[in-house]
């Protein structure tokens, strides 16, 4: 990977984002009815490579369940409002309503309610009654405290997903997550992240996860790089982490650790990209944000941007595009790439002839396309 010198004193490494790639049509092509976009999240098979993330404006327990209907998972958010309050609607509509210069003093405010375990149990038994996957997300400093509660609500894929997660956080305050001995404990996969390094992951893959979350999620309502100077280049940080997937398979002796692109995939052709830079999935929010069922009614944000101390979001507006069906499958108005994700997959996979996504993975990309 090459360098470049930003000054005497200092040299850094150049990182691509999706927007910087595109994938080149290969040689061969294939009857797109003949392209799979199902895949295997540990012992789960799902139609599509599409997990929502685990944000307000994006999952609630409703729109996890059509989520789960269309193919892919939907990640419920277990310290959001739907485990804050027993009726979060009114809440919604004046997030949706708010002026944006008080939004994020409201949203402190609002989010300032203590999160309820029996409501952890009640919103988790709902999506699984409805026959689904059932997936639920904390924060790497929740977890300790809510994971058993969380696991014996009967949750089928449990995710630790933080701006930057580490396999060694140290704390000279509070007991750290050991989360080595957590996953070793428990009976479902985990997925955690965000991952942004090579080594960041592979340490991470080593404490038995089923997957690793590669980037830090937030996309068009993260202000990470504006508040506290962090980045993390999409295309560079999915190929770095899929390399220590490979890596690690070696190490271990066969074990695949799934890579899911969590940040800045927006788009159809983002889903495109990100797979074809190695990703096994993707975690979608500001595109599935967009649908008319979301929770967020044409805004989003994340945890970020309630922050009690320090808030790096936003809450955004990204308008609606359509049904999640509609995003997901179409039939597309327009070609702005904001709905029918999974046949804009199905077309790239068909144009470059592979038949799934893993074979996908192998797809030929350049810089400046």
């Amino acid at each position: 990977m090459s360098e470049v010198e930003i000054g005497r004193a200092k040299r850094a490494r150049r990182a691509y984002t999706l927007d910087d790639i595109a994938v080149v049509p290969s040689r061969r092509t294939r009857d797109v009815q003949e392209v799979s976009t199902s895949w295997q999240l540990d012992a789960y098979h799902l139609e599509i490579p599409v997990l929502s993330a685990p944000m307000d404006s994006v999952t609630s327990p409703e729109t996890a369940i059509e989520i789960g209907r269309l193919g892919g998972v939907g990640v419920l958010d277990l310290e959001g409002l739907w485990t804050r309050y027993e009726d979060p609607r009114p809440l919604f509509e004046e997030i949706a309503d708010l002026d944006q210069r008080s939004s994020i003093a409201r949203l402190q405010e609002i989010y300032a309610e203590p999160v309820k375990e029996e409501l952890i149990t009640e919103r988790l038994n709902e999506i699984r009654s409805a026959g689904v996957t059932v997936a639920g997300a904390l924060s790497p400093g929740r977890t300790q405290e809510l994971w058993r509660t969380v696991v014996d609500a009967g949750v089928d894929i449990f995710v630790i997903r933080g701006t930057t997660v580490s396999a060694e956080h140290v704390s000279a305050n509070r007991e750290p997550l050991n989360l080595k001995r957590f996953i070793y404990e428990l009976d479902v996969p985990v997925l955690v992240g965000g991952a942004v390094t090579y080594t960041g992951a592979l340490h991470l893959m080593r404490t038995g996860a089923a997957g690793v979350l590669a980037g830090y999620g937030g996309g068009a309502a993260s202000a990470n790089r504006r508040t506290v100077g962090i980045a993390a280049p999409m295309a560079t940080t999915i190929a770095d982490i899929a390399a220590a997937r490979r890596d690690y398979l070696d190490e271990s002796g066969g074990r695949y650790v799934h890579v899911v692109a969590d940040g800045s995939v927006g788009t159809a052709g983002d889903v495109v990209k990100a797979i074809a830079c190695g990703a096994d999935g993707v975690m979608l929010g500001t595109a599935l944000a967009r649908a008319d069922e979301a929770p967020g009614r044409g805004w989003h944000w994340g945890q970020e941007a309630h922050h009690s101390r320090l808030p790096r979001g936003d809450r955004v507006q990204v308008g609606t595009a359509g049904s999640l069906e509609q995003i997901l499958f179409g039939p597309s108005h327009t070609a702005d790439g904001t709905t029918n994700l999974m046949g804009a997959l199905r077309h790239a996979m068909a144009a470059n002839g592979y038949s799934d996504v893993k074979e996908f993975q192998r797809a030929e990309v350049v810089v400046g396309g």
